[in-house]
């Protein structure tokens, strides 16, 4: 194959602002990527991954810099080129996919207009040309309504959708090259096995190259050729991915390549008496129309000391569950019971110490922490708000607090959110949330934006949490790894409805509901295989999509399809 991409001794720095000076990121890497091939990168938070791969259009975010290195793009060099030269490069033979595609969109315009932005902008075709291509790749990405659905906005779609648009809309002027910056990692297990069909679906049709970042070996398994694995912005590891995920060399790799296993087996045997929160007969509706529901019929009981995971892809109800629990959103009908006692369906209508004793800790720790409050101000909140603390009552607390988070107070109580990497922003919300004293706290998807690692250490510190204070988890997840990690029963959710309930090993083992059986089957596994396999056999099973376009036509049977699998059902 031919040569299309080479990268030596690529050397990046980043500026510290706490120490005041530069520090290197990328510490001499060497990138080698042929024509139609996929490199997968992988590794923890900070190890280089998104830099280097940006770095290969001569690209770096703010704060760092290319120093050093030779960046050959289809036999030009790319690191010293002119600015006029990397714009006709970049965005045409060089695209890039973003992790989260909400946030990229610009929610204002029409997702046809910022399709054809770049072929346009670069003379490559007309408005109506941009749209005839569009129309096709959308249809190759089995989006729904190929012909309309670039008229939407960007909050009219689906995640899974809007994640397939962003991969239309780099294919808009046929690069050669696509990078891929974690498009799935926030992504449900059903939505997620979408994306990654379409993704290799449409790099082998066009014999696109791609740079795929990840830190899920099993997700990169299924789209790469070879792998290299970074730490610290240094090369761990490289090999083809068959023979990487059969014989890796490096402990680091093969700790990439384990399998959480966290939640020891314990007795579960229970009475009425452990039953801490009931959720008895709830509906509920954003509308408030009986119409309209979102949530139906939900009865639900959390234990004391116990985990509940609580899963199902986007759209499910997960979420919308939590905010009727914590009074945000009343429901139409049922009751939320706190012990013994029937709490006010509104949040304004709870005592404080209702408040207090049900704490929440939110998925995205980058927008759930005020940057301009420092750790000490964050965590102290609730130590005055609830407790009236002060002075060195309240200060020893805090760091008390820091201890159990396993972050040293010295270091951290100072720092303010934008100088904590993701892990230790998660691990001040935890503490923020055990500030209280709760007897049960919310974990909304605590761990989704985290690399594995880092996830690793979180669940370990939400258990070892648990067995010290006894206090109960409602565990929302989309990620089946984390719920036979840590949970203890588990509560399947399917368009509002719970589908299957129980005891983890109950649930997990066979015969499952036909929609478990589909969220299990849609985990990806260490093996290249793996994703090509599912296809198949759902193929073959004649698993179909529910968007009520066409509801008959079987998933994956027909490339020309309008439907798009966001919803499930079986024949």
């Amino acid at each position: 194959m031919a040569r299309l991409l080479e990268m030596k001794k690529i050397e990046i720095e980043g500026y510290s602002s706490e120490e005041e000076q530069w520090l290197p990121i990328i510490k001499g890497l060497d990138l080698t990527l042929n024509r139609g091939e996929v490199i997968g990168l992988i590794g923890e938070s900070g190890a280089g991954k998104s830099t280097l791969g940006l770095a290969s259009m001569n690209y770096t975010r703010g704060g760092c810099r290319i120093t050093s290195g030779s960046i050959v793009f289809d036999g030009s060099e790319l690191f010293g080129a002119s600015e006029e030269a990397l714009r006709k490069i970049r965005g045409v033979r060089i695209a890039y996919v973003a992790q989260s595609a909400a946030a990229s969109f610009n929610p204002a315009h029409r997702l046809i207009n910022q399709y054809a932005e770049a072929p346009i902008r670069h003379n490559l075709m007309n408005f109506n040309k941009a749209e005839e291509k569009a129309v096709d790749i959308y249809r190759r990405l089995l989006l729904p309504d190929p012909e309309g659905i670039g008229y939407r906005y960007p909050h009219q779609v689906s995640g899974g959708q809007l994640q397939r648009a962003m991969v239309a809309m780099a294919m808009a002027c046929t690069p050669d090259l696509i990078i891929f910056d974690e498009p799935t990692t926030a992504l449900d297990v059903t939505t997620q096995i979408e994306v990654l069909a379409a993704i290799k679906k449409i790099t082998r049709e066009f014999n696109t190259a791609a740079i795929y970042i990840t830190h899920d070996l099993a997700v990169v398994a299924q789209i790469a050729d070879r792998i290299m694995v970074l730490r610290y912005g240094d090369l761990v590891e490289e090999n083809n991915a068959r023979e990487l995920m059969a014989n890796p060399k490096e402990e680091y790799t093969r700790a990439l390549l384990s399998v959480r296993t966290l939640r020891e087996d314990r007795d579960l045997s229970a009475t009425e008496h452990d039953v801490v929160l009931k959720v008895e007969n709830v509906s509920a509706s954003y509308t408030g129309k009986e119409t309209e529901k979102v949530l139906e019929d939900i009865d639900l009981k959390i234990r004391r000391g116990r985990t509940v995971a609580l899963v199902g892809e986007s759209g499910s109800g997960k979420s919308t569950l939590a905010r009727v629990i914590t009074g945000l959103l009343p429901p139409l009908e049922g009751r939320v019971i706190y012990g013994e006692q029937e709490l006010p369906p509104a949040l304004r209508s709870r005592k404080l110490e209702t408040l207090r004793i049900m704490q929440m800790i939110y998925q995205m720790p980058d927008t759930a922490l005020n940057p301009r409050q420092r750790v000490r101000d964050v965590i102290g909140r609730p130590l005055s708000f609830y407790f009236g603390m002060k002075g060195k009552e309240r200060n020893d607390r805090i760091k008390e607090l820091l201890q159990m988070i396993e972050l040293s107070p010295k270091k951290y109580i100072d720092r303010y959110p934008g100088e904590l990497s993701g892990g230790e922003k998660q691990r001040v919300c935890i503490a923020r949330a055990l500030a209280a004293k709760p007897e049960m706290i919310i974990c909304d998807e605590v761990t989704s934006a985290l690399d594995q690692l880092v996830a690793e250490g979180i669940l370990k510190l939400l258990q070892d949490l648990q067995n010290e204070l006894h206090v109960s988890y409602l565990f929302i997840t989309h990620d089946l790894a984390t719920v036979k990690a840590i949970s203890d029963e588990i509560v399947v959710m399917l368009q509002g409805r719970i589908v299957e309930q129980g005891v983890k090993k109950n649930v997990l083992t066979p015969p499952h509901h036909e929609y478990t059986d589909l969220l299990l089957s849609s985990v990806p596994e260490m093996d290249p295989d793996w994703l090509d396999g599912v296809l198949a056999e759902r193929k073959r099973k004649g698993v179909k999509s529910t968007t009520g376009c066409c509801p008959n036509r079987i998933l994956f049977a027909d490339a020309a399809s309008p439907c798009a699998p966001n919803f499930w059902f079986f024949s």
